[in-house]
Order: C-alpha cells, then structure tokens, then sequence
C-alpha cells in the first residue's frame, strides 16, 4: 500500500520555547521521532508532505484571529521548520517524492491541493505527524477519514499544548477514526 507521511505544523511558532503559540516542551520531545520518521520514509520512497499553518500580518478577518495571538506569519523565522527538520527539509525538498502546501485552515486538505497530490500518486495511507494534537492533527485525520484515507498516528510524534486535549484525541483517533495509533 502507498503511503505518505503528513507532517503538520512542526515549526519554530508551535514548537520553540520563544514560538508565537507554542507547544514548548512537548513538542521539542517529538523532534528526534518527527526527524527519524521524515528521514526513513523518505528514504523508503514513500511521499513526504510538509503541511505548514501561513497567515498574513494584520490579517484580522481569519477566524483564528479571535482565538490565537498572531502566528506562522508569511516571511517569519517562525514559520521555518523546527531544529534538524529545517535543515533536512532544505536537502530534500527538491524531490519529486517530497511536497510543501501553505494551509491556512486546522485541516491539511482544507483549501489546499493535498487530496489532488495524493490520489494522483494512488496513496492509500497517510502517517500524521506534527502539532497540534487537539487541533490540526485532528482536524486532518477527520477530514482524512472522510475522504477514505487510513489513518496512522505516531504517538511519539504528535504534541500538544493542551495535555487533556492531546489524550483525548489520541483515543479519539481509534475509537471514532478507526486510526492506528503506534
């Protein structure tokens, strides 16, 4: 079966101590796990998604702007992958099995063309990894599942900055998802 590994948000804003929203500590203890997955399926041939959160300065007609401070702004060092990511990225990215998509909703597929590029490549199975756990983590497996999509979520390379969210969706994700959680 063809698959494709999803990495979803994973970059200096939702991950670093100074990150604009920030998942701090557990999402810096993801990042060896997020690396090694990045690395051994793409070098499996698998196809690699890089899904990255883009907003606009001073936009104030987003529907986040009511609910997050301003984040992963266009042309920000926050909005670069975090720590080895960025540098693995750099080396890879021009690949044809390699993918980056701005998004600008919670879900991956939401306003973008990910469901064109995977289908196009017959991909069966999608490996999420990233952050936020409770948000666009999930807001991408459900609209995954609802596309037909199985799912398999990394555990240890999926975090939170809500702990309660994070479990939840975690048990979510198999109960109501049908996911593999490993």
């Amino acid at each position: 079966m063809k698959k494709a590994l999803i990495n979803i948000d994973y970059t200096n804003d939702f991950v670093a101590s100074d990150g604009a929203l920030t998942a701090g500590e557990p999402g810096q203890a993801i990042h060896d796990t997020v690396l090694k997955l990045t690395k051994e399926m793409f070098e499996a041939g698998d196809y690699i998604v890089f899904a990255i959160d883009k907003h606009e300065a001073g936009d104030d007609y987003h529907p986040e702007t009511t609910l997050f401070p301003p984040h992963n702004e266009a042309g920000s060092k926050g909005r670069h992958l975090y720590g080895d990511l960025e540098e693995y990225y750099q080396k890879i990215k021009d690949e044809k099995t390699v993918y980056y998509t701005d998004k600008t909703r919670y879900s991956a597929f939401q306003g973008t063309d990910l469901e064109i590029k995977l289908r196009e490549r017959d991909i069966k199975e999608l490996h999420l990894v990233g952050v936020c756990t409770d948000i666009c983590i999930l807001h991408t497996a459900v609209d995954a599942y609802n596309k037909g999509f199985k799912i398999v979520i990394h555990q240890d390379a999926v975090a939170s900055f809500n702990q309660i969210g994070h479990d939840w969706s975690l048990t979510h994700f198999t109960n109501t998802l049908g996911a593999t959680v490993l």
